[in-house]
């Protein structure tokens, strides 16, 4: 009843912060589609029940490289197609299933489920499964057609620092203050699951060299406790033609299995990002700058020595981070049909993972590429990567300081498209 009652009075402060603003606009991704893509056969008069159906699919070439191995395929890539459905002009449905090849089996994902209740000019709400507004990527700029390069930065993604998706309610909307235009998000879900390296205790049941990871609302687990998590973004944009926005994120939670030694261990994250694009009238291109810093504190905790008979435990400071910073450059305003459809990308990331755990890991990766745009949501991407240490969140092996880890390297030709 004590986590009801917070919960409770934690979403009823939410709620009546939103109503103090006055938003001018709302922001799903099915308003953002409509005014995207007006097809002309897409009935719009009020009151009409419509559906829609978009998404994405991307493949390719791929040549990865890791000390003196190389090994080159044709990927398959995924497919995932957004259904949009309209009850009316306040009630949405919106879902993206994700499908994909693995271990030469195709798998079908749930990526978002959600609801959508536009409560005023001001704000909306959703329910469901969707994607958490920690920072920008994962929320908008992950999708094959929008990423400018085929891969996520390090850290960003299903095995990354931060959350995804999650299951829960979320309040969104956009405001002007002075000459200030701001959007917010605030959102109450089941929270990140701490990877305790125990089995049967209500923990969950992983890999011991995993411990004091963190698995953001993937797999059956629902929720191991009854604290759920609460976070929010807020964006502001200073200059009045928007072309610079500037976020913060935090999330909090209690991680830790219920009835287990981790119950009070809790995690603290946050996150700051950029998105800046401009016409430079003087080289006749456009400018995109994207970046993202996050954090990640959990609480400290003693865990099991892996394959220890002893009853020995060990600790470390359970502190996460990645960060990258991407610049891309098109001659849009050229004139020139050809360069026009040409773009210039680069970008720099870097995440350390806790140092004294097993899956200790200071990877830094570079990324270029050269895409030709087809149409506006039609890319052809040429990229090159090389990533110097453990690439992944849950990949750098225990007693790594024994072993040097070579680079990875990948040359890629992909072609992705939205729908």
């Amino acid at each position: 009843m004590k986590n009801l009652k917070k919960i409770a009075i934690g979403f009823t402060l939410l709620l009546a912060l939103s109503f103090s603003v006055n938003a001018q606009d709302t922001t799903s991704t099915f308003d953002r589609q409509q005014a995207q893509n007006n097809q002309g056969n897409i009935d719009t008069k009020p009151g009409k029940s419509k559906m829609m159906l978009r998404g994405y699919y991307h493949t390719g070439f791929e040549n990865t490289t890791i000390g003196d191995e190389s090994n080159s395929k044709f990927n398959p890539g995924n497919i995932a197609p957004i259904l949009m459905y309209r009850q009316n002009d306040k009630l949405f449905f919106e879902a993206e299933f994700e499908g994909e090849f693995e271990d030469n089996e195709f798998h079908w994902t749930i990526e978002y489920a959600d609801i959508s209740y536009i409560l005023n000019d001001y704000m909306t709400v959703r329910a469901g499964k969707f994607i958490l507004p920690f920072g920008t990527f994962m929320e908008k700029l992950h999708p094959a057609w929008i990423n400018r390069l085929s891969t996520r930065p390090l850290g960003f993604g299903h095995d990354g620092i931060a959350p995804g998706s999650d299951v829960g309610a979320e309040l969104r909307g956009a405001f002007h203050t002075g000459f200030l235009k701001l959007n917010y998000q605030a959102y109450v879900v089941n929270g990140a699951q701490l990877k305790d390296g125990m089995a049967g205790m209500g923990g969950m049941e992983v890999e011991e060299d995993e411990a004091g990871m963190l698995a953001f609302g993937m797999g059956p687990w629902g929720d191991n406790n009854n604290d759920k998590a609460f976070g929010g973004r807020l964006g502001i944009f200073p200059f009045t033609n928007s072309s610079l926005e500037l976020g913060f994120s935090g999330y909090s939670a209690k991680v830790g299995g219920k009835d287990t030694p981790y119950e009070d261990v809790r995690a603290n994250l946050y996150a700051l990002d950029l998105s800046f694009v401009r016409n430079l009238n003087f080289i006749k291109s456009v400018i995109d700058i994207k970046g993202q810093y996050m954090f990640s504190q959990v609480d400290d905790a003693n865990y099991a020595v892996p394959e220890d008979t002893l009853g020995l435990y060990y600790d470390f400071n359970n502190a996460s981070s990645a960060y990258y910073g991407q610049v891309s450059l098109r001659p849009a305003l050229s004139g020139n049909k050809f360069l026009s459809r040409l773009e210039a990308v680069g970008r720099y990331s870097v995440m350390k993972t806790p140092e004294g755990s097993l899956w200790e890991s200071n990877p830094t990766q570079i990324a270029v590429g050269l895409n030709y745009w087809l149409d506006w949501r039609t890319v052809l991407k040429f990229g090159y990567q090389t990533t110097d240490g453990a690439g992944g969140h849950s990949e750098a092996p225990a007693g790594a300081e024994e072993v040097a880890t070579p680079s990875t390297d990948l040359f890629y030709i992909h072609l992705a498209i939205g729908f």
